[in-house]
């Protein structure tokens, strides 16, 4: 936890020690304001694989163990999902730094709680793929050609780190905006676009069709994450102990998982949109327990949307409190 919450994680987390749980969170929250209201949370988030222990916690019930009740809503696009939490309709959201950033910008306040995917290289796949028919048969191909992005995610920041990596100039790197996954996907597969920018599902959809993978980000520098953010006015207002306890019953779905993945192969499948051909082939990721996100996480992305004009002034981010400014 942040250090601006750590005068109601202390309590919280002696009580812990107790329990094993953070089923306790509700009485310090109580004592902190005098309440003796139940710990509620609603949280946001798109149908990808980001989100599995959200997911196993609401069916294990680990939520309910911890003490907090809690929502999840999905949402198809990553613009509905960014205004719902502007409206404050949805407490915290998976989603990532760049959607943070913008969030922050436009006047909601935002804090970085952890990390969901992307502690290592390994985790959360991005690539640049292309059709066998393109005649692009290396990454060194596409200097000067443009490949199917969308503007301000992270397939367009781990593309540009993956060719920058690769000798690329900024004037060879050359973006076609295709904003929709899948129609980017199907541009690439019928070549009407070179190659495109993809995230690990579309990737694998691809590879089972034959699909050709240019680069990805699962070696080297650790490019990519996604995180798990929460409104600063819940967290101020008194909603720092569900985000203690909704913590709390993500490392539990994260133990459960990743000793033994296959077990939720049915529910990824059934809450974060995995293609038909490959069900039964689709790696299940091993997730982090909780941590804070680094600065070396987040600060190369904001400078990165500064270079790209997505933001009107540089920004910086507090690794202690998991804000920026």
């Amino acid at each position: 936890m942040k250090k601006w919450m750590l005068a109601v994680a202390c309590v919280v987390t002696a009580m812990l020690a107790l329990v094993g749980c953070a089923s306790d969170a509700s009485d310090a929250e109580s004592e902190s304001d005098g309440s003796n209201r139940e710990l509620t949370m609603t949280i946001g988030t798109l149908p990808t694989e980001d989100s599995l222990p959200f997911w196993v916690a609401q069916e294990r019930s680990y939520f309910d163990a911890c003490g907090v009740s809690v929502t999840i809503e999905t949402f198809q696009s990553a613009q509905e999902l960014a205004t719902a939490f502007a409206a404050g309709t949805i407490d915290g959201a998976m989603t990532d730094v760049q959607t943070a950033a913008s969030l922050q910008t436009s006047g909601t306040d935002v804090v970085l709680e952890w990390v969901t995917l992307g502690t290592d290289p390994s985790q959360g796949r991005f690539g640049i793929m292309t059709s066998p028919n393109s005649g692009i048969t290396s990454l060194e191909d596409l200097k000067g050609v443009p490949v199917g992005v969308g503007s301000n995610t992270v397939p367009e920041y781990v593309m540009d780190k993956l060719m920058e990596d690769a000798g690329f100039t900024e004037d060879e790197i050359v973006n076609e905006e295709i904003k929709k996954l899948p129609i980017r996907f199907e541009s690439m597969a019928n070549n009407k676009v070179a190659a495109a920018a993809l995230p690990a599902s579309l990737l694998a959809l691809g590879e089972a069709n034959g699909m050709v993978l240019l680069a990805d980000d699962t070696q080297g520098d650790n490019i990519s994450q996604s995180v798990f953010v929460v409104r600063a006015d819940f967290a101020n207002g008194g909603g720092s102990g569900a985000v203690v306890s909704v913590e709390e019953a993500w490392n539990q779905s994260v133990s459960t998982i990743n000793s033994d993945p296959e077990s939720f192969r049915d529910l990824l499948v059934d809450k974060c949109n995995v293609n038909a051909e490959i069900v039964s082939t689709y790696p299940i990721c091993t997730y982090p327990e909780a941590s804070d996100p680094t600065a070396d996480m987040v600060q190369p992305v904001l400078d990165w949307m500064l270079e790209k004009g997505y933001l009107s002034s540089a920004m910086t981010y507090d690794e202690a409190t998991g804000t920026m400014a």
